[in-house]
């Protein structure tokens, strides 16, 4: 579970929310809050609740500007650098935007050479155009789509897919062995359908194909992490955050559980013979 699920509430009570509902790890949205930059207090959190931090977020957040500086490249360093720090094998990073000039031109090279220093995978998250006016803007170099970079390792995001219009289980196969790592969460439609806000539906709840891109994972034997990135703000009370974290983590090990292969039928006894089908005696009761 991301911390981004409960944000801006503090990392400890996301750490708390996934323990309580059951999810095996958690990644952490570098922020603002000094607790999401401090390794050793998310070993200690990773400690109390008993839940590895197997990923880390760079900061990314309009809130985070200033973050470990106004350089990406040393932000996605130090993020690389946290990430080990804490044990985690992955960090997420979004593409640079168009603004962000040199650090656009040789962003691909500095992706792979952090990933290689750190020993890290450094996945690529797919993002969407921007809009202003009732015009689409293309905010991100050299695109807001990793598959049109070379980039070893990339993150699928329901919600973005859905508000740049792209069928998701399409870019997943068009991401194919290079997409490792899914934000688990829903979009309702694109920008050209008038949709504004990057949703970050609960799974289920939207009109992208959620289920059929995990079930497709399945198929294939993938061995990625798949990471509930769902906006609960909505929530009036605790438990009902809660409970719709449950919600998405149910959904999650739904569709990620493989279908045992159907057995066959036992052969009947040749024609003509007293021979008797298998059976299996039942245990008798204490």
């Amino acid at each position: 579970m991301s911390t981004t699920c409960v944000y801006p509430l503090p990392p400890e009570h996301a750490f708390r929310l996934a323990h309580l509902a059951g999810y095996d790890g958690v990644e952490v949205m570098v922020t603002n809050d000094t607790a999401t930059q401090d390794p050793e207090a998310l070993k200690a959190l990773s400690k109390k609740y008993n839940l590895p931090v197997l990923s880390i977020h760079a900061p990314v957040l309009l809130l985070t500007h200033f973050v470990w500086g106004r350089d990406p490249q040393i932000k996605l360093d130090k993020s690389a650098e946290l990430a080990r720090a804490v044990g985690a094998d992955s960090v997420v990073v979004h593409p640079p935007f168009r603004w962000q000039a040199s650090y656009a031109r040789d962003f691909e090279r500095i992706v792979r050479v952090t990933a290689n220093k750190y020993d890290v995978e450094i996945a690529v998250e797919n993002m969407f155009p921007w809009g202003a006016g009732g015009r689409s803007l293309k905010a991100y170099s050299p695109s807001s789509d990793p598959t049109k970079m070379d980039v070893d390792s990339m993150t699928l995001d329901f919600s973005h897919a859905s508000l740049s219009g792209r069928d998701s289980l399409e870019l997943a196969m068009a991401m194919g062995t290079k997409l490792r790592h899914v934000h688990l969460c829903d979009g309702s439609g694109s920008m050209d359908e008038g949709k504004i806000f990057d949703e970050h539906l609960l799974p289920g709840r939207g009109s992208e194909p959620v289920a059929e891109v995990l079930e497709y994972l399945v198929r294939e034997n993938w061995n990625g992490s798949v990471v509930a990135e769902v906006n609960t703000r909505k929530a009036k009370t605790e438990q009902d955050r809660l409970e719709l974290l449950v919600e998405t983590l149910a959904f999650a090990r739904d569709k990620l559980t493989p279908i045992a292969p159907a057995q066959p039928e036992p052969a009947a006894p040749p024609a003509g013979t007293d021979a008797a089908p298998n059976t299996v005696e039942k245990p008798q009761a204490n």
